[in-house]
């Protein structure tokens, strides 16, 4: 899927999957986040995503006033989920509005697992 922004210059066509990427790299660059992770893992087991494959993890929906962003992640055991999940969004939000030019309407967070660290 494809997002068009119109100017008086002239079309610009952002793939969905940009979106995800600049979003799913935003979000690994904030304290508390272990990892992305596929939409509800059926098995009970929540598989870090890696390299290229972050993207997997977030899901871009385009409406008319702007996008919905939702994010699947896992966090670090002992973080308190209100503050890192705050944090995320808010990072989210700025760098895809910043790097886009696009009106993120609102970013879910799932957060489908805690990790304990080795």
């Amino acid at each position: 899927m494809s997002i068009k922004i119109n100017n008086e210059i002239g079309d610009i066509t952002i793939k969905s999957e940009v979106v995800a990427t600049i979003a799913a790299v935003s979000a690994m660059e904030c304290y508390g986040l272990v990892g992305m992770t596929y939409k509800s893992a059926k098995s009970g087991l929540a598989k870090i995503l890696k390299g290229e494959h972050l993207s997997k993890g977030v899901e871009i929906g385009v409406e008319e006033e702007g996008i919905r962003i939702d994010l699947f992640v896992i966090v670090q055991y002992g973080t308190k989920l209100s503050v890192v999940a705050e944090n995320i969004i808010e990072k989210v939000k700025y760098n895809v509005e910043t790097q886009t030019g696009l009106n993120v309407l609102e970013v879910n967070l799932n957060i489908e697992g805690v990790k304990v660290q080795e």
